[in-house]
């Protein structure tokens, strides 16, 4: 009979097992020499082995404590781990063991059962992992921050592969494109999801990126998988090999949604602003102008009234008379422009185009059938809108009473108003065969008060300036094309 090494308890072997426990004997020696302990455990008697390692790897001379199976639960296993290594799986664990100066560690205890040994024994390596463990913990606590971060910022990372111009694409990224069940995406399907008037600036950015190795950052209009659009911040890196090559680009998607609409608010009401004072100082100048010219005229009149014989009052009072009138119309204009802006603060109702504008051409229907014109209209794509009835209404009766005024007395008339949508906006269009208009002479004029560009008795020059004033008060916006003797179209961003 001889015993094996320097185990916590000295046991007696059989002849059978001398073999094997020899060989477990020279393994113990290499592992108490690289700081690693070895362990042999009898399941049915509770009974326990350690190498001298064992003692080392936590800080202990060997004996110093109990070599025992209740001492060990009881006094080194941290207490939340001991329901671990009560588990009947064989597999490696990684519990909390007391040290005698460093308080618990990280352990990993792999578990074996001897091949042709007895079933109630079990045996196995016990390593100290603490730093290994502790980094492994604060990577996982780290990418769990990076997970929450990036769902509070609602960031989504993407790699696109600068040979193959494969893109990879992380979780968040497929929230963000609401695909779910993360299918693999061509670089063509990555940048489908963006609006068409984006994409090439996205491709110009990847290729310039791939090629020159420039980092972009931009704001892209996005539709999801379902068909939910928002705007997104595009931000992209090249990472470069050792020849100054871009290997891979490296971005993030970023929802700018509240952001980018408070931009878009706040552009449009600067531009709103603007418009409003471009108005106030055009009504300004009218008030001031024109006033004045009837008021200096009206003054003349009258001094000219008392001066002249009694037989040339008359003549001098009719004068004063047609002034008066000019003066009182030019008053009713100006209350008009006056009447946009304020009925600007009106509720908008649900208004139908059609029955509107079949309205307006019934009454201009004496003009329409002096001239034959042929009016025609669709609003098919776009039938009801929200906006201030008499603001439509006013707008289809000015459109069509100008294209009327301004026909060309050779030709037919023909007029079309038709809608239109184009993604979020509204669209109106009002086309003629008309005279047409020079644009490069009368462009910058076209919209303004009392501007008229035809021989024609009847323009005044007010109409269109109100249209506009109308249009743009409601945040809208409105543009003519035309050309002489061909025709005026106008088109009209109603929202």
């Amino acid at each position: 009979m001889k015993t094996i090494m320097e185990f916590g308890i000295d046991t007696p072997i059989s002849e059978n097992n001398k073999i094997q426990h020899d060989n477990i004997y020279h393994f113990t020696q290499i592992i108490n020499n690289i700081s690693t302990g070895i362990w042999e455990y009898n399941v049915t008697t509770k009974e326990v082995k350690w190498s001298a390692g064992f003692y080392t790897i936590l800080g202990y001379e060997t004996g110093e404590i109990e070599c025992s199976y209740d001492f060990f639960l009881e006094h080194l296993v941290y207490h939340d781990d001991r329901k671990v290594l009560l588990k009947p799986e064989t597999a490696p664990l990684h519990i909390r063991l007391l040290t005698k100066n460093a308080g618990y560690q990280w352990f990993d205890i792999n578990i074996k059962k001897y091949d042709n040994g007895p079933a109630y024994l079990r045996y196995g390596l016990i390593t100290n992992i603490h730093q290994y463990k502790i980094a492994a913990i604060k990577a996982q606590q780290n990418e769990l921050f990076f997970i929450e971060t990036a769902k509070i910022a609602k960031v989504g990372g993407w790699m696109i592969d600068a040979y193959t111009r494969s893109p990879t694409l992380l979780k968040e990224t497929y929230d963000i494109y609401e695909l779910h069940n993360k299918p693999p995406l061509t670089i063509d399907e990555f940048i489908s999801f963006f609006e068409p008037s984006y994409r090439a600036n996205l491709v110009e950015a990847i290729d310039n990126t791939i090629r020159y190795c420039r980092s972009f950052d931009m704001e892209l209009l996005f539709r999801s998988a379902k068909n939910n659009a928002g705007w997104l911040r595009c931000k992209g890196i090249p990472i470069i090999n050792t020849h100054g090559e871009c290997t891979e680009i490296r971005g993030i998607f970023q929802k700018i949604i509240g952001h980018k609409k408070q931009e878009i608010v706040l552009r449009n009401s600067l531009r709103l602003l603007e418009d409003q004072n471009k108005r106030l100082q055009n009504f300004a100048y009218i008030v001031s102008h024109n006033l004045r010219s009837y008021s200096g005229n009206l003054k003349s009149m009258v001094n000219l009234h008392g001066e002249v014989k009694e037989s040339e009052q008359a003549e001098i009072f009719s004068h004063i008379r047609a002034i008066s009138e000019s003066l009182s119309e030019t008053v009713e204009h100006l209350d008009e422009i006056v009447k946009i802006q304020v009925e600007t603060i009106k509720e908008k109702k649900t208004v139908e185009l059609e029955p509107v504008f079949k309205n307006i051409v019934e009454v201009l229907d004496t003009n329409i059938h002096s001239c034959n014109a042929q009016i025609e209209y669709d609003f098919s794509e776009c039938p009801i809108i929200d906006y201030i009835p008499a603001y439509l209404e006013s707008i289809f009766q000015n459109l069509l009473t100008n294209s009327l005024k301004y026909r060309d007395p050779v030709k037919r008339p023909v007029i079309n108003c038709r809608t239109y949508k184009d993604g979020d906006h509204v669209y109106l269009t009002f086309q003629d065969n008309g005279l047409g208009i020079d644009l490069q002479r009368h462009g910058d004029s076209i919209f303004g008060m009392y501007k008229t560009f035809h021989e024609n008795n009847d323009a005044k020059g007010i109409g269109l300036f109100i249209t506009r004033n109308q249009v743009e008060s409601l945040g809208g916006s409105i543009k003519i094309d035309s050309a002489v003797n061909i025709g005026t179209k106008f088109t009209i961003r109603l929202v």
